[in-house]
């Protein structure tokens, strides 16, 4: 019997303590979820696994880079261009929220507006529709 692939989820999260409950709700849906902080931590598990299906991103993150320059680096990188990314912030700058989504994100919330649960849910229902297609 054929096994279905765990999905992968990269989450860059500076904040431990909602880090945790984002791989425990992951993790309880049968995802594989790899827990970073750092923009370069994030590109080194990219490099490292052998693919990754979705990406939760902080924009504040540990280090000198933020979510902005990972979005940027994924873009422009062949292989990682066309993961999708959900972007879970409390800075909903208008700006910040404006140039992730010219830089192609999939969407865009704001930690306070949201349950992780339904965020968890349209990334489910986002991947659902891109395995369809």
């Amino acid at each position: 019997m054929d096994e279905q692939k765990k999905l992968t989820i990269l989450v860059l999260e500076d904040e431990r303590q909602l880090a945790k409950a984002v791989r425990e709700a992951f993790t309880e849906r049968g995802f594989e979820t790899i827990i970073v902080s750092t923009v370069v931590d994030g590109i080194k598990q990219l490099e490292n696994l052998k693919s990754v299906d979705v990406v939760w991103l902080d924009h504040y993150l540990l280090g000198t880079e933020n979510g902005l320059d990972f979005v940027i680096q994924l873009k422009n990188h062949p292989k990682w261009k066309n993961i999708p990314i959900f972007v879970v912030s409390n800075t909903a700058s208008t700006s910040n929220i404006r140039s992730y989504i010219q830089l192609g994100v999939t969407n865009y919330y704001t930690k306070a507006d949201y349950d992780i649960n339904q965020i968890i849910d349209d990334i489910k229902y986002t991947l659902e529709q891109r395995a369809e297609s």
